[in-house]
């Protein structure tokens, strides 16, 4: 499809589906802008997914619409946000045939996650320039930018770096083998915790402390929050709730641990608010019930920001985790 044709197909999509999207849309694609009415506070997000980082070059397009979406989706979770509307941008390799798939996917993704899409961008990469049949520029992968706005919970503004000392270290799900053997794992199905996050939020009130989602991996990102806090978290290597995909690896604990791509929630609470383990409702009604499981204690700032005690033995996790520069 040619740019004109593109955009015309977005531009009737859009009239066909105008009267399902959210009043707070006051102006959607066609214009310079779209507008929106925000609430006092608003979250935005933007996250890329790229061919050979994010995905393979085998994985399906549906795969890779959801996948876009669902990554910085995750991040408005881990601050219990609720969202409103995205916006998308698409860089295509020049000889990339499937982009009303591609426009219909996005669509048909950001509507199952009620954040219908208001605009973007779509730009074809050039590898070739002028007539000479040499290419200046090797052709681009794939690759998606989808910027997310979202209204705040309307009582807690979460961020990673509230933490406190002596506060309950939680994790939702199960971590590890996210990719799967094939690379076609969960990393790309999984649900953002967008319902769960609220429901910590409505729950513990000022209790919930901080608040973060795993995506590179529990220890890169226990690291974070920890260093965010200026306190450290102390994990326990015997309560990590490990997936069965990491079941078969090598050892399932690193596994994870380092694995990344879990996009589970990581959270802090006052010491003794919730149990050591329970379920709740999951984002998606036809999933099965999220597990939240207390992997250990915030104490006072060491020198890492966080580490694990295994065996009687302390182990810093700060550099544990999924390393983007890797291709698939």
């Amino acid at each position: 499809m040619d740019e004109a044709s593109t955009l015309a197909s977005i531009y009737r999509r859009w009239q066909d589906r105008q009267p399902d999207v959210s009043p707070r849309l006051l102006v959607g694609p066609g214009d310079d802008c779209a507008l929106l009415a925000t609430a006092p506070h608003t979250l935005a997000k933007v996250d890329s997914v790229v061919e050979h980082v994010h995905f393979s070059s085998t994985t399906p397009i549906d795969a890779i619409a959801r996948k876009a979406l669902a990554r910085p989706l995750s991040d408005i979770a881990a601050m219990a946000g609720t969202p409103i509307a995205s916006l998308a941008a698409c860089i295509l390799p020049q000889k990339f045939s499937q982009t009303k798939a591609l426009v219909d996917a996005l669509y048909r993704w950001a509507t199952y996650f009620n954040c219908p899409t208001i605009g973007g961008d779509i730009v074809v990469h050039r590898s070739n320039l002028g007539s000479s049949s040499t290419p200046q520029f090797p052709d681009s992968p794939l690759s998606l930018t989808i910027t997310i706005i979202a209204d705040t919970h309307p009582t807690s503004l979460l961020l990673r770096s509230n933490a406190i000392a002596s506060d309950d270290v939680y994790v939702s799900g199960q971590l590890g083998g996210s990719l799967g053997s094939d690379l076609l794992g969960r990393h790309l199905s999984f649900e953002p915790r967008l319902s769960e996050a609220r429901w910590l939020a409505d729950t513990l009130g000022p209790a919930l402390h901080a608040m973060m989602d795993v995506s590179d991996g529990l220890g890169i990102d226990s690291g974070r929050l920890g260093d965010a806090s200026n306190v450290t978290l102390a994990l326990d290597a015997a309560r990590i709730p490990i997936h069965p995909d990491a079941m078969a690896r090598p050892s399932p604990l690193d596994a994870a641990i380092a694995d990344g791509e879990d996009y589970e929630l990581l959270f802090t609470c006052t010491h003794g608010t919730l149990p050591d383990s329970l379920t709740i409702p999951a984002s998606n009604s036809s999933q099965p019930p999220t597990q939240l499981t207390r992997i250990g204690r915030v104490i006072p700032r060491d020198v890492v920001g966080s580490h694990l005690l295994q065996n009687n033995k302390i182990i810093p996790l700060a550099s544990r985790g999924y390393n983007h520069s890797t291709p698939y």
